[in-house]
């Protein structure tokens, strides 16, 4: 992508190189070749190429991202090529690849799929979650330095050149101390009381209507105890979510034998998917068996698992989705999930263990939500 933008740029400026900044600007769109498999032009990048602005590929810039539900991919992070990044670099600072942080994205204004909440620790795709609009537990920003040229810093944490302060108000840390007199609570408890509570069925099915047209609202609970039942689901919640990677594997049956058994001469072609499928033919679609190969078929997955529903489908669906080999009809890219598993993550089986573990945080995360506190909402502090 970059080098097709070069190669415009030597062109255009071979052509225009002493033309007004006007006349540029209007040359731009009938002088591009917009040839899908090559560049994305957005309104942006146009632009730039109508200024004069020239880029190189920056290995700083390569982050993951949350693209789908339980489903990283490789981004490149950039102002230039990203369109329209709004407030995410305050989030996911570009200027520090690999910056910690948490977010809870949610469905907005307009989601078409139902409401739907995750956490995450990547930054994610505007549709990881529909229309998604992201609550971050913290914003980083440029230190600003004193005149000695020393750091000036505030009450946040440094980390490089960065300030990291709360995303979370002191009048809404204090909204709550105020429900809830004589208990200590932290920002970081707010935090995790906002997650747990958005998963509530209670909190959904009462605000369905204001959840389809507006961003959640968050109440606080009658009781202190539920307050912190719902503090420590949100924390239990997260961990799943966004570690989901070091979950342990769900115990699957393959039809085929234990894998563990099984002499795998070149496990990168045993263990190659394409797309996965459910076992038997519509409308007797069999979920308990997933045929993920020809050489492993699944049998034995748990029905209860597809209860975990984001974005209107099934996080086991997003998986088995997203996992395989896809080829995007306008540029031609192709998506394969093998070659991340064997060059990001180093297991050619990473696909069929990731789909294990999903299985795992769906039941663990049906079980947190069916044992939250009922929802009983008390009198707001003045």
């Amino acid at each position: 992508m970059i080098a097709s933008y070069e190669a415009e740029a030597d062109r255009f400026e071979a052509a225009f190189a002493t033309a007004d900044r006007k006349t540029r600007a209007a040359a731009v769109d009938g002088f591009i070749d917009t040839d899908a498999t090559k560049i994305s032009w957005s309104r942006a990048l146009k632009a730039d190429l109508g200024k004069g602005k020239r880029f190189r590929f920056a290995d700083a810039a390569v982050s993951l991202s949350q693209y789908r539900p339980f489903a990283r991919q490789w981004l490149y992070y950039s102002r230039s090529f990203n369109e329209m990044v709004y407030q995410m670099p305050r989030i996911f600072p570009m200027e520090e690849n690999g910056t910690e942080n948490r977010v809870i994205q949610v469905s907005g204004v307009g989601a078409r799929a139902g409401f739907a909440a995750l956490m995450s620790k990547n930054a994610p795709n505007f549709d990881t979650i529909e229309k998604g609009q992201c609550f971050p537990r913290w914003l980083y920003e440029v230190a600003p330095k004193s005149v000695d040229g020393q750091l000036a810093l505030d009450d946040g944490a440094s980390t490089g050149g960065l300030t990291r302060r709360d995303a979370i108000t002191d009048a809404g840390l204090a909204h709550f101390q105020a429900a809830y007199p004589g208990e200590t609570i932290t920002k970081d408890d707010l935090f995790h009381y906002v997650y747990g509570l958005l998963h509530s069925e209670d909190y959904r099915s009462r605000f369905a209507d204001n959840l389809s047209k507006e961003l959640p609202r968050i109440p606080a609970v009658k009781k202190a105890a539920d307050f912190w039942g719902f503090v420590e689901a949100g924390r239990a919640l997260g961990d799943l979510h966004c570690d989901y990677d070091a979950v342990a594997p769900f115990p699957v049956t393959i039809a085929q034998g234990a894998l563990a058994l099984a002499h795998i001469p070149d496990p990168v072609k045993y263990n190659r998917v394409e797309k996965m499928r459910f076992g038997g033919k519509r409308p007797n679609v069999d979920k308990t068996t997933i045929l993920y190969n020809s050489n492993i078929t699944i049998t034995g997955v748990p029905l209860e698992a597809y209860d975990y529903v984001v974005n209107g489908k099934p996080v086991i669906e997003w998986v088995m989705e997203r996992q395989g080999v896809k080829v995007d009809k306008a540029s031609g890219i192709i998506w394969d999930a093998n070659e991340f598993a064997n060059e990001t993550m180093g297991d050619p089986a990473y696909p069929l263990k990731l789909l294990q573990r999903v299985m795992t945080v769906s039941l663990e995360t049906v079980k947190i939500v069916r044992s939250l506190p009922k929802l009983e909402i008390g009198d707001q502090p003045k």
